[in-house]
């Protein structure tokens, strides 16, 4: 069977639609079905698409390459690509996607596709319409307005609707929009105005909309089509977070894992309650015609009742989304779910369906157990990694992986896959430790929703289990090898590997040694300086016991930085934590003053705009370190992305790059480095870590970077590599000198992120051959010697 994966689109949304596609790929795709990725860019051109560019972090890692090395496909091409295929499958999300304008050039060309039709699309994606519709059919509606781009009503229409409706804060958001960008909560007419303005003028949308602020429980709810052509609702998910301060359920709280937001599956609400939102969502389904499955967003008000305000035609396919969540909780996984949907389709298209293929040799598999979570800030990033390195080995085989949590008392958790698709360790934790009571309440809403499905006994692969609890160390017993995806903290130390090494256990990355070395930033520039390898360096360092530092006033520590590091800005970071969290740019006294009240008082996080150089947040560390670190700021080139072009402005002759290393025969391979694009002053959490987010370009374009100086840069990673005992694998973040290929090392991952979207995964697959994603992780697990 061939698929015909649409991905992409004008949408903000384009680099989710990609996370998407991604599992599409990774879950659907076997000996029986391929999958023909078919990438539409900005402007809605067509382009048939490599695997390789699908696993891409965001659009902008190729868009600009696709536009020098190809033309898009002519519509007629486009159409006979898609007809040489059994089926389409939409995976796009907001404009052009959701909209129903795909699905109309689909049904004018008369090729089936999964999903909801043009109709059902066009009028569910309207939340002003939408909203209209569900109101005169009866279901329970909250007031609503429009505003439109060039009228001059607008102020008028805002200032009325406050008056009217008696309400003291709004929701702005596009009307034609996702359900996550481009939406602000207002507190004032002023306001909501000034976010409608930021609306109009991003061109998020020529509509936007207004609604009061609800007070209540958000939750969401997925639909599928089952094997009769009826709408079966699956479980809802609450969504609980602190809404005070204007706090929303935006794109940041919904795409990457934090503490601000909590999921339950299903909700915390009566069967009574949970019964009428299911009920509710299939009527919704029906009345709109849509076809397959769908999500649809809402709140349960204080009085009970249940109101719909988000019909997205097109549910969010990551790896942990809603869509996999809830489908987990009656015994779906990943590839059952989206088998059951692109099943239910081919029957109702009359389309040949092909037998479910099975691990021709799943008996002989070696176990690997695969670590993650801990107690320290990157613990939501290592839950991403763990989760994927887990979701990808399943399809291995040659391994066959078992997911277990590292609590913050150094417990393992061997968990069910149910579980494992939550947001967030914490989550995971509390699921866990109430699973017996939870398992009890949910079990007739799990046996309804799976006979609403006509679910077959032995039609799902889930084992069903209670979640255990034991040391680590007994993990370490009766292991013979582990994947530790774990970051910072005792995973990343050496303080686990030296656990393992004692029980001769193997495991992936390096040893003792060399990990306590790589975590420790100081410690590992003297290195560096002290093997006096041409060609490398690091940045001028100043490190700080926090507990003197803080007694310090910061004008006096600021004078000190300035002639010790010779630069009037600087970077600081804990010294040995992982690379992510409580990484800043500071500008003055005050920034540093700030900065260190944060760190001391133990805070979450650095509001956006609270640091002069940061617009966006700053992550930070789960405790406070012992030791802060501050480095010159290198002053690099400027490469931005605009369109589908690459810009690049010569300033200094560096770039800041990552660099990934696979042992390939006893011997250190570098891969090609990739060109790290940062859309503040340092590399955020998402940039480095969340799919759809964060741009990198592998390997750096030739008008950039010349090849003798890439070549020369990637001997000197072995070079460095090797001397400081690297094993397995790693990645190394450095500037690069565009010119020489010299480096200058800012740190060494021994456990470098392995999410979704990873950059190694980039760079395994610019070499020659490809190496696919799967492959990498088995190529890992092999150079341990297991």
């Amino acid at each position: 069977m061939k698929i015909a994966l649409l991905t992409g689109g004008p949408s903000l949304e384009r680099g989710i639609s990609l996370n998407s596609a991604r599992s599409v790929l990774d879950h659907l795709g076997d000996k029986n079905i391929e999958i023909i990725p078919i990438y539409f860019d900005r402007r809605k051109r067509a382009y048939k698409i490599s695997r390789a560019e699908l696993y891409s972090n965001n659009p902008s890692d190729f868009d600009f390459k696709l536009a020098e090395r190809t033309s898009p496909l002519s519509i007629k091409t486009l159409v006979r690509l898609l007809k040489s295929a059994d089926i389409a499958f939409p995976a796009m999300h907001g404009p052009f996607g959701e909209d129903g304008e795909i699905q109309r050039f689909l049904e004018k060309n008369r090729i089936p596709f999964v999903g909801s039709g043009s109709k059902s699309c066009k009028l569910a994606f309207n939340k002003f319409k939408a909203g209209q519709l569900l109101a005169e059919e009866g279901f329970t509606s909250i007031p609503r307005a429009l505003l439109k781009i060039y009228s001059k009503s607008n102020s008028k229409i805002i200032h009325d609707f406050f008056q009217k409706n008696g309400v003291q804060k709004v929701i702005i958001k596009p009307a034609t929009g996702g359900s996550s960008i481009g939406v602000f909560s207002a507190n004032s007419p002023r306001e909501a105005l000034q976010k409608v303005k930021i609306i109009f003028s991003k061109r998020l949308d020529t509509q936007a909309v207004i609604e009061p602020f609800l007070e209540g429980k958000e939750f969401t709810v997925i639909v599928l089509e089952n094997k009769l052509g009826l709408p079966a609702a699956i479980m809802p998910t609450e969504i609980e977070m602190a809404y005070h301060e204007g706090r929303i359920f935006d794109f940041r709280k919904k795409y990457l894992p934090t503490n601000q937001v909590r999921y339950h599956c299903p909700a915390r609400f009566s069967h009574e309650t949970i019964e009428r939102i299911q009920a509710e969502a299939k009527q919704i389904f029906s009345l709109f015609g849509m076809r397959d499955f769908a999500r649809f967003d809402g709140w349960l008000l204080p009085d009970g009742k249940i109101v719909f305000v988000d019909l997205n035609p097109i549910s969010g396919m990551e790896q942990n989304s809603f869509l996999f969540q809830q489908g987990s909780r009656i015994g779906l996984s990943h590839k059952d779910l989206l088998l059951y949907i692109l099943r239910s389709s081919c029957v109702r298209q009359n389309i040949f369906f092909p037998p479910n293929s099975s691990l021709s040799n799943k008996v002989s598999r070696k176990t690997v157990p695969v670590v993650f979570g801990g107690n320290t800030s990157e613990r939501q990033v290592s839950l991403m990694s763990g989760t994927n390195v887990w979701l990808k080995l399943l399809k291995s085989e040659r391994y066959e992986p078992r997911p277990y949590l590292l609590d913050f008392q150094k417990n393992v958790w061997e968990l069910p896959y149910a579980l494992i698709l939550n947001h967030t360790v914490e989550e995971i934790l509390s699921a866990a430790e109430c699973y017996p009571d939870e398992e009890r309440k949910s079990r007739s809403l799990t046996a309804r929703a799976r006979a609403e499905l006509m679910l077959a006994p032995g039609e799902t692969e889930l084992p069903v289990f209670a979640p255990r609890r034991f040391p680590f160390a007994e993990l370490a017993k009766k292991s013979r090898f582990i994947f530790l995806a774990l970051h910072g903290g005792d995973g990343e130390n050496g303080n686990f590997q030296k656990i393992l090494s004692r029980r001769k256990v193997k495991f992936n990355g390096s040893g003792e040694k060399t990990s306590r070395l790589c975590i420790n930033k100081y410690a590992l520039g003297k290195t560096v300086q002290k093997l006096g390898i041409p060609g490398l360096s690091t940045a001028r360092q100043a490190l700080f016991p926090l507990k003197s530092i803080s007694q310090i006033p910061a004008k006096k520590t600021w004078e000190e930085l300035m002639h010790k590091l010779g630069s009037n800005t600087v970077i600081v970071k804990p010294n040995d934590d992982g690379c992510s969290t409580g990484v800043a740019r500071l500008s003055s006294a005050i920034d540093l003053e700030n900065y260190l009240r944060f760190l001391n008082e133990n805070k979450p996080f650095i509001p956006a705009g609270f640091l002069s150089r940061h617009k966006g947040i700053i992550e930070m560390p789960a405790k406070k370190p012992a030791h802060i670190l501050f480095e010159e700021f290198i002053r690099t080139d400027l490469v931005k992305i605009k369109g589908n072009k690459l810009k690049y402005y010569r300033r200094t002759g560096w770039l800041e790059i990552t660099i990934g290393v696979l042992e390939e025969l006893g011997r250190l391979h570098a891969f090609f480095p990739s060109l790290t694009v940062a859309e503040g002053q340092v590399l955020s959490l998402e940039e480095k870590f969340q799919g759809g987010t964060g741009v990198n370009i592998t390997p750096p374009p030739s008008n950039i970077a010349k090849a003798a100086a890439i070549e020369k840069a990637r001997r000197l990673t072995e070079t460095l590599s090797q001397k400081i005992g690297i094993k397995g694998y790693a990645r190394i973040d450095a500037f690069m000198n565009v010119y020489t290929g010299a480096l200058s090392i800012i740190e060494i991952n021994t456990l470098p992120g392995l999410t979704a979207s990873t950059v190694l995964y980039h760079q395994a697959l610019a070499e020659k051959p490809p190496i696919f994603p799967l492959e990498l992780l088995e190529k890992i697990i092999k150079n341990s010697g297991y």
